[in-house]
């Protein structure tokens, strides 16, 4: 995220990050620093972005309700409520909670996002435009829906990196040398992504068109579908991460 918000130019701010070896996103557009005391008692930010842990909520957020009077906290933390982030800042704190993915580090993101009533308008259009710097951005009104989100898009990429994984793997097992195996199975996922990115068609009617009456795809996708097997287990694991979710909100 901070990447993209340097590649859109980045106001003097600054990070909080307790990390030994944080100080090498320094710049001239920001100071890192390890505690929230080494940050300035006058600098007052437009934004408050938190990106910690959500089991560190309760230790962590507190200490920022200092900000709640000016400026919006975009929450990225899975599970974490509006209602739980206010109680750890102040029932007056304006929050915008966002779910992004992890492909925002090549600008390919889609982030889910939900305001909280106290929310202006202008600090919506901000926290969008910070959104913006690393993929799509869509808004819902509902917040129970960010449960579902972050099933579905938050750790979808890790899904279709399984499935990379396990195309690889079956094709060594058919007899690939290693090295083309991750080939096939790396390109043949990222150019169907970029083939469904740019299509018009949905994802069903793709697959349909490239699945001959008789042939080889079909072959393969009776096994894959025997039973119901992948959908049923795809649509218990969103279930599942789902459930977590909702049971990280504390």
């Amino acid at each position: 995220m901070l990447a993209g918000w340097r590649e859109r130019g980045l106001d003097a701010s600054f990070a909080v990050d307790p990390a030994p070896n944080a100080a090498r996103n320094a710049g001239t557009d920001l100071t890192v620093v390890s505690t929230l005391s080494s940050v300035p008692a006058a600098f007052s930010p437009a934004a408050v972005v938190l990106a910690v842990k959500p089991q560190s909520a309760a230790e962590v957020l507190p200490a920022y309700a200092r900000f709640a009077g000016s400026a919006v906290f975009l929450s990225i933390m899975a599970g974490r409520t509006i209602g739980g982030i206010q109680a750890l800042l102040g029932g007056s704190a304006a929050i915008v909670r966002a779910m992004p993915n992890t492909p925002a580090a090549v600008r390919q993101g889609v982030t889910v996002a939900t305001p909280s009533a106290s929310v202006t308008s202008g600090q919506r259009t901000l926290c969008e435009n910070l959104l913006r710097a690393i993929g799509l951005v869509e808004w819902v009104e509902r917040e129970d829906l960010l449960d579902p989100v972050t099933a579905v898009s938050g750790s979808g990429p890790a899904y279709v990196f399984l499935l990379a994984e396990l195309m690889e793997r079956a094709a060594i097992e058919q007899g690939i040398a290693p090295d083309l195996a991750r080939v096939l199975a790396r390109q043949t996922v990222a150019g169907s992504g970029a083939l469904l990115a740019a299509s018009s068609e949905t994802a069903a009617e793709l697959r349909t068109a490239v699945t001959s009456p008789g042939g080889t795809t079909e072959a393969a996708l009776k096994v894959l579908m025997a039973r119901d097997a992948l959908p049923k287990a795809l649509s218990e694991a969103i279930a599942a991460a789902t459930r977590r979710s909702r049971e990280l909100a504390g």
